[in-house]
């Protein structure tokens, strides 16, 4: 019997604003789509987080037995600045800032993106399909939306009629938004403007001159909205109707409800049965922004290389970080918070790797079954992870006290444990057991100071051979020296 028919999984639906009990579709198929990334510049952490949470949560249906298509897309062109429906691309900008092709941008992002989420040990989507890819897709969809008279075309744009959808539609319905005071709460169209009303979201537009990324089209050449190409892409691979769709809550309006309209003007379905929205991340207590400064990358926590932080983190120790907050909530980086997760992660992986060793007894002192119903209860409680790694912890208390020999356990229940803990730690969360140099512990601290007071000898003798040789061979070995104002400091990569 698969697993999914013993366990009862409630998940947080933004439509409905409660938790509701999952019932797939299709009895043992689930369809999931995910918004993914604008790739315009290196991956955000913010975003990692989003994509981690969806990971997580593709990583557990495919423990309870689903068979999963999970779609996460790549948007290469269409996204303009600020969202809106004017201005710039975002990859066109890039393109035009470092003289290069737009496709040069959106590769050297991809690939960017690919690498970050391979070092967090993510697991690939069933497809990753790009907007340029569907092109020929939305512009059918925006001809049926024409078709049904709820979009509308201007000097070669196409807008979509958010007043005359709504006549028969409840457009805001994802973000709890009324209409009518969305109306009131906007500015009266200019001269200039285009649209019928300030709500109404473009489908296609008219590429100025200068415009790079331009494909022809029934209204002439131009590019697709931003929100289009998700739902051509989500309904292409998953149905006119599919179990979920996922994303930050930052998109939940406009993107997802645009989405939803869309949809529904074409189909006259709702397209999505669950909608789940992933929280954000700040960095200190304040939002990240490059603009601020108050940003970091994921490649600069991993190589220590930045101003916020006082050492590297391996990135199961991030990882584990973000598992220990729930999904839907605000996650605060910092340094402090990250110092407690490595030490928790190590702790975790200390156990599992002594679990192999203890002792086997007659008897067990641990409830070994019901621990395990309670890992799965926190998982089937709308994937509620801070709860689950504190059952994990649970148990790492009782593996240490059997290593002291105060617990016993026998042979089988070894093995179970040993299954469950596997199973919760590495295929749910998505952990690795990454053998890394703790560089808190007193010995290395200790060989540091010397090796570091032994260059600086060197480069006071001016024996400049000597000095680069310990900081290569370091280097090799995964510890960077950083010299600064204040002297002389090292990271574990």
């Amino acid at each position: 019997m698969q697993l999914y028919k013993s366990q009862n999984l409630k998940v947080y639906n933004s439509l409905s604003g409660k938790k509701e009990i999952f019932e797939p579709i299709n009895e043992d198929h689930i369809g999931m789509y995910v918004c993914g990334p604008t790739v315009y510049s290196n991956v955000h952490l913010g975003n990692c987080r989003t994509f981690m949470s969806f990971d997580m949560i593709f990583r557990y249906f495919k423990h309870l037995g689903y068979k999963v298509r999970y779609v996460r897309n790549i948007t290469d062109a269409g996204h303009l600045e600020n969202d809106a429906d004017d201005g710039e691309d975002k990859i066109a900008k890039k393109a035009k800032l470092e003289q290069i092709e737009p496709m040069e941008v959106v590769q050297r992002y991809t690939v960017d993106f690919h690498n970050t989420l391979q070092k967090l040990n993510f697991l690939p989507p069933s497809i990753e399909p790009t907007a340029t890819g569907h092109i020929i897709e939305q512009i059918e969809i925006i001809k049926e939306i024409l078709e049904k008279g709820i979009a509308y075309e201007v000097n070669g744009s196409v807008y979509f009629d958010v007043v005359k959808f709504s006549e028969s539609n409840d457009y805001g319905k994802l973000s709890g938004r009324k209409l009518e005071d969305m109306i009131a709460n906007t500015r009266e169209l200019s001269a200039q403007d285009e649209k019928r009303n300030p709500q109404d979201f473009a489908l296609w537009k008219r590429a100025e001159p200068q415009h790079i990324m331009r494909w022809p089209s029934p209204w002439g050449d131009g590019f697709p909205g931003w929100h289009l190409e998700c739902t051509a892409m989500s309904t292409k691979y998953l149905g006119e109707t599919f179990d979920i769709h996922g994303g930050g809550m930052d998109l939940k309006f406009p993107h997802h409800e645009c989405e939803i309209a869309q949809a529904e003007a074409c189909t006259g379905k709702s397209p999505v049965k669950y909608w789940l929205h992933a929280n954000m991340l700040t960095l200190n207590g304040k939002k990240m922004s490059k603009s601020t400064g108050n940003n970091i990358y994921p490649s600069e926590i991993f190589s220590g290389d930045n101003d916020i932080l006082s050492k590297a983190y391996a990135p199961s120790v991030v990882r584990f970080f973000m598992m220990q907050a729930h999904y839907t909530s605000i996650l605060d980086l910092s340094d402090d918070a990250l110092l407690a997760s490595e030490k928790g992660y190590y702790r975790l992986m200390d156990a599992m790797d002594n679990l192999e060793k203890v002792k086997i007894g007659s008897t067990s002192d641990f409830d070994l079954a019901q621990w395990k119903q309670k890992c799965y209860d926190a998982m089937n409680d709308n994937f509620n992870t801070p709860i689950l790694i504190a059952h994990l912890f649970e148990a790492v208390k009782h593996i240490n006290l059997i290593k002291e020999g105060t617990e016993t356990i026998t042979e089988e229940d070894k093995a179970i444990l040993q299954q469950t803990l596997n199973t919760f730690a590495y295929d749910v969360l998505g952990l690795e057991n990454q053998v890394v140099v703790k560089d808190d512990s007193n010995t290395l601290d200790g060989v540091m100071d010397l090796l570091i007071e032994l260059r600086n000898q060197a480069r006071a003798n001016k024996d400049f051979a000597t000095s680069d040789q310990i900081r290569d061979k370091l280097t090799v070995l995964g510890i960077q020296l950083k010299d600064g104002k204040d002297g002389t400091s090292f990271s574990v990569n």
